[in-house]
């Protein structure tokens, strides 16, 4: 592997994750007039258009026998609902923030990894996933009197992507990468679909409801004029940054690019400084030193031990 090989894995690396920032960013700015399953439901087919062209134009073939039906399935639902999680969490908290804590990611890979997968964990990577879980506590600031449950999405956003991610690992030695996009995309559109069905109309928003709220209930397309043009962006800018991160991890090494996915939390201070005035606190800044000196500690002691179990695949999808 050569070093202008690696080269140009960090930049594919850096476009990827400057375009979730610019994602995120946008959704931050536009909640309090859209809906968030119309916002999945219009990424998710844009992204599968755009990616299964993509697919056809390299000459790839989609096998659409999966040997692993059930967790196909429930892998997809733990994606979906992991980052319905994480972008309500973006409309009342700092990106920096909700990024950070969503980077807790590793140590639950390690945590499954460990009882799922029978890998082995030895102590120094314990103690490192407990030194990160200690930069999320010190994120997360808990005064138990007055503690907001809610500043927990990002964290459970992380575990349940965890969680998918290792069924992911685990069903991989039967289901190559085209098969489980393509069942990623049908049953996510799929959701889509109950959703709208139950909810899509706005029978359950409420106007005393808070802006999250109703960002979670509001009615599909009653904004369509206005949402429409980010919802092509957030399609557009998914497939192109999927397609960056497959390419970074193909021509570089991963020892070397995947640590530059932490560049998503510096990279989210720039849009929430100039778009929301957010400015990080110097306890924040300190748990994000710890969460992203964990996870890099935990990813070289995998290499050593030439077991990739925490940052082999991609943090953002």
């Amino acid at each position: 592997m050569t070093a202008d090989n690696n080269s140009k894995g960090i930049i594919l690396i850096m476009i990827a994750m400057s375009l979730f920032a610019m994602q995120d960013s946008l959704i931050k700015f536009i909640f309090e007039q859209s809906a968030l399953y119309e916002i999945f439901f219009g990424r998710y087919l844009v992204a599968a258009i755009l990616l299964f062209c993509y697919i056809k134009f390299r000459g790839q073939k989609v096998t659409l026998k999966t040997h692993y039906p059930i967790l196909t399935i429930v892998r997809v639902i733990l994606h979906f609902f992991a980052f319905s999680f994480f972008f309500i969490s973006l409309t009342y908290m700092q990106l920096a923030t909700a990024n950070a804590l969503f980077f807790s990611c590793p140590f639950f890979v390690s945590i499954f990894a460990k009882f799922f997968l029978k890998e082995f964990i030895g102590i120094r990577r314990w103690s490192a996933i407990a030194f990160g879980f200690t930069g999320v506590l010190i994120v997360l600031n808990p005064n138990f009197s007055e503690f907001e449950f809610r500043n927990l999405l990002p964290v459970l956003s992380a575990l349940l992507y965890a969680a998918s991610m290792t069924i992911t690992k685990y069903t991989s030695d039967k289901d190559d990468v085209n098969t489980q996009l393509y069942y990623f995309y049908l049953i996510a559109l799929m959701l889509c679909g109950v959703i709208y069905v139950f909810m899509g109309s706005g029978q359950f928003n409420n106007v005393n409801f808070d802006p999250t709220t109703q960002f979670i209930f509001r009615e599909w397309f009653s904004n369509f004029d206005y949402t429409w043009k980010f919802i092509l962006f957030f399609g557009i800018a998914a497939s192109i940054a999927f397609v960056c991160i497959f390419s970074a991890y193909i021509v570089a090494s991963p020892s070397v690019v995947s640590l530059f996915e932490y560049s998503l939390i510096i990279m989210s201070m720039i849009p929430g400084y100039f778009l929301f005035n957010e400015i990080p606190s110097l306890r924040t800044l300190i748990g994000v030193i710890c969460i992203i000196s964990a996870g890099v500690y935990i990813y070289f002691r995998e290499r050593v031990r030439d077991q990739y179990i925490a940052s082999e695949t991609p943090a953002r999808r």
